[in-house]
């Protein structure tokens, strides 16, 4: 049975689509996709609202979408945010524990300690992400809750977003009629779709390449390092294709999803594509290596900078689990490929995982980011539970109201609205 305590909406607002997601938690904790909505976007460009109208719109129709497969009303959405304004640092703090035990009081003091670093005026602080605490002279722990010393440091890395995209993006969505529950790192979400305890421990950098942007996250020993973002995504490709054959963008895009390979020695050059003209012009032949060798100097770069800001973090070496590559442009033929000879690392496609319901439609790249935000959503909303927040308390601000009905009931509705 729904109801609005075990509703989650996660809302993935990106470059070229919105996707909007509910998910029902159930007694065993884990998440149950109910509603899903997708829809296409021109209001955003690599991260950032462009055209408030044209964004209003597409969330709009994704909210709505995926409402009437769910059969609910969504109220609030956690959304996810990757833009060239983003960036991080790390930070330490240090207190003195008072009665010789840390307490929550502690834990509160030490990492307002490590987050007091002067951040610009334009910047907002999007997270505190705790990594690892040290008490006294012993390093290397996650919980320090109730153990004895008198000396505790909190190792945080500390997120900033410009104010201005922020709030531009959280008004879109207020126009909507929803209530923004918390704006979440794209990476930081992708992670916990797609990465494994294994991976965060030995050391991984995790790659989420969209159409605006590609997201970089580095954690070793099961936390978060160091994250940044490339201004380089699959629109750069589209526009490449576009240039080069002069066809259509849309044209471009449509044969960037059905015949573009990465690596051009995988293509074969007796295999044909038929390229639209722009205007009037007859359509013309082309071979798949041609258009792979238009594609694969701009993957080389853009793996290119993401090697570099690999390198410059300083974690190039510590990352044994070597890369994970998420996201829609990830999903390339020989992506894969080319980024093991540009890092010399192992390399995986990754597909999101810990979810139920509609697998064969979200086992996909391009939902890492909005399944990942789910994930947060419980995480977050179990912490907001264990903090003592009673059920009352908490159904005021209700992330979703469930009318009466079946779930055959919804099922019929969404179809017959869709085919």
């Amino acid at each position: 049975m729904l109801t609005a305590n075990n509703m989650i909406v996660a809302l993935d607002i990106g470059t070229s689509k919105v996707v909007c997601l509910v998910g029902e938690l159930r007694v065993d904790g884990s998440i149950e996709i109910v509603g899903v909505g997708n829809h296409p976007t021109t209001g955003m460009k690599r991260g950032v609202v462009v055209n408030i109208e044209s964004t209003v719109s597409a969330i709009r129709r994704a909210v709505e979408e995926a409402e009437l497969m769910a059969g609910c009303k969504v109220h609030s959405v956690t959304v996810g945010m990757a833009a060239g304004h983003i960036s991080s640092l790390n930070s330490n703090g240090i207190v003195a524990v008072r009665d010789r035990e840390v307490t929550e009081q502690d834990l509160e003091r030490v990492i307002e300690a490590a987050r007091a670093v002067a951040v610009p005026a334009d910047q907002k602080l999007l997270h505190i992400l705790p990594q690892e605490y040290m008490i006294d002279n012993q390093d290397g722990i996650k919980e320090p809750l109730g153990m004895s010393g008198v000396r505790l440091e909190a190792k945080v890395h500390l997120v900033t977003g410009a104010s201005n995209a922020v709030h531009n993006l959280e008004k879109c969505i207020r126009r909507c009629e929803l209530e923004v529950d918390g704006v979440v790192l794209e990476q930081l979400a992708s992670g916990y779709a797609v990465l494994t305890e294994d991976e965060k421990d030995l050391g991984v950098c995790l790659v989420d390449i969209g159409a605006g942007t590609a997201d970089i996250a580095v954690f070793t020993r099961g936390a978060i390092r160091h994250t940044a973002v490339i201004p380089i995504g699959g629109d750069q490709i589209t526009g490449d294709i576009a240039m080069a054959l002069r066809t259509p963008t849309q044209h471009a895009e449509q044969i960037k999803i059905k015949y573009a390979c990465a690596l051009s020695q995988l293509s074969r050059a007796d295999e044909m594509i038929r390229v639209p003209s722009v205007g009037d012009r007859p359509a013309r032949n082309l071979s798949r290596q041609a258009l792979a060798e238009v594609i694969e100097p701009r993957y080389e770069e853009m793996l290119g900078l993401i090697q570099a800001e690999l390198r410059r973090s300083g974690y190039e070496e510590l990352v044994a689990a070597g890369l994970v590559l998420t996201g829609g442009c990830a999903r390339m033929e020989g992506a894969v490929e080319l980024a093991e000879e540009i890092f010399h690392m192992p390399v995986r496609l990754a597909v999101p995982d810990g979810v139920r319901g509609m697998e064969t439609l979200l086992h996909n790249p391009i939902y890492a980011t909005s399944i990942g935000l789910l994930h947060y959503a419980r995480q977050a909303q179990s912490n907001l539970n264990e903090s003592g927040l009673t059920v009352p308390e908490a159904a005021r601000h209700p992330k979703a109201t469930v009318p009466v009905g079946n779930v055959l009931g919804r099922m019929k509705s969404w179809l017959q609205s869709n085919f």
